[in-house]
């Protein structure tokens, strides 16, 4: 049983966590939320980060500075298509996407959404405890040696859990925060 890499799949679970936040429209503009967004472009679907440089110039607006011409319209149709409630607008290589004020409904919808992203962590890391705890009881360890290591796991576990609560608290107050 390898503590390490018990940390290190936790910490994985937290970083998923982290980009699917990041990905979740807070009222201010953030490149990542254009993440999720791929474009038809060369015969294939490709993020928006190939086909163009994602910028937030002003804390309402995102910038995509197409560097193909011939991809603009992909990209505005991308964008408009992705469900994220945005209405693209290009002028020239440059679209711009302005964000508009989040109503008091959809804030609430957005923090069931990060609740839910936060359940799926933490149920993440329960079965990177469950399987660590397996390992302990297969390997044939001392009672005191499979005790010592089984309080590592859960100690982890606790602080994991811990900074996955931290970030959902930090995720909805940065939503509801008119």
């Amino acid at each position: 049983m390898d503590l390490n890499q018990t940390k290190q799949r936790m910490e994985g679970s937290l970083d998923a966590l982290r980009k699917e936040f990041s990905g979740l429209r807070t009222g201010r503009a953030s490149v990542n939320l254009l993440d999720s967004v791929h474009v038809d472009a060369y015969g294939a679907s490709m993020p928006i980060n190939q086909v163009g440089t994602v910028g937030a110039p002003e804390p309402r607006l995102l910038t995509v500075q197409v560097w193909d011409m011939g991809l603009v319209k992909n990209v505005e149709k991308a964008i408009r298509d992705a469900g994220l409630g945005l209405n693209p607008q290009p002028d020239g290589n440059l679209v711009r996407v302005p964000l508009p004020e989040l109503s008091q409904e959809r804030r609430l919808e957005l923090v069931k959404v990060a609740g839910k992203y936060s359940e799926q962590a933490r149920v993440s890391v329960r079965n990177v405890r469950r399987e660590a705890m397996d390992a302990i009881k297969k390997d044939k360890l001392s009672e005191d040696e499979s005790k010592t290591l089984t309080d590592k796991v859960q100690k982890l576990t606790d602080e994991y859990v811990k900074k996955i609560d931290d970030l959902f608290a930090a995720k909805e107050k940065e939503i509801t925060h008119v």
